[in-house]
């Protein structure tokens, strides 16, 4: 699978620390920085390439890490056609691709626990968007919400 990876200073050492592991599982990794820790760089300068990787296509998946996360999802939420979410646990990771067909996966560096952070973004990778008419209706609401002129 071919993933882009990006993080601010808050994240820079879990993102290094994904990329290595993401290369252990034979992921093709596209790292949209940081690529050297700055203590003053900002968030939506590492997001938004990962979160447009993902929408154009470029990249099957991405994941994101700053400090808390909140900064990576309200990010990558602006660019059409991504779908992000802030997961902490194994099961938001997986059910937020499952459910809502989630692209991008946000992580809170100093939130998420780093004993399982590998098991986490494994469960994201490894999980299928469920196509019962239940998620496919859910998505749809979502998208035409997203392809709104009302917006």
């Amino acid at each position: 699978m071919k993933i882009a990876i990006g993080g601010d200073h808050g994240g820079f050492e879990l993102k290094d620390k994904l990329i290595t592991f993401l290369k252990s599982q034979n992921h093709e990794v596209i790292d949209m920085g940081a690529y050297e820790f700055n203590s003053t760089d900002d968030y939506p300068d590492f997001c938004f390439p990962v979160a447009k990787m993902v929408a154009e296509k470029k990249a099957d998946r991405g994941i994101i890490s700053c400090m808390s996360g909140i900064g990576a999802v309200i990010t990558a939420n602006k660019v059409k056609g991504v779908r992000a979410g802030l997961c902490h646990t194994e099961y938001l990771a997986r059910q937020g691709v499952e459910h809502d067909d989630m692209n991008v996966l946000c992580l809170g560096a100093i939130i998420v626990d780093h004993n399982i952070v590998e098991n986490l973004v494994l469960e994201f990778l490894n999980a299928k968007f469920l196509t019962d008419e239940k998620y496919t209706r859910r998505l749809n609401k979502v998208i035409n919400i997203e392809n709104s002129e009302e917006l």
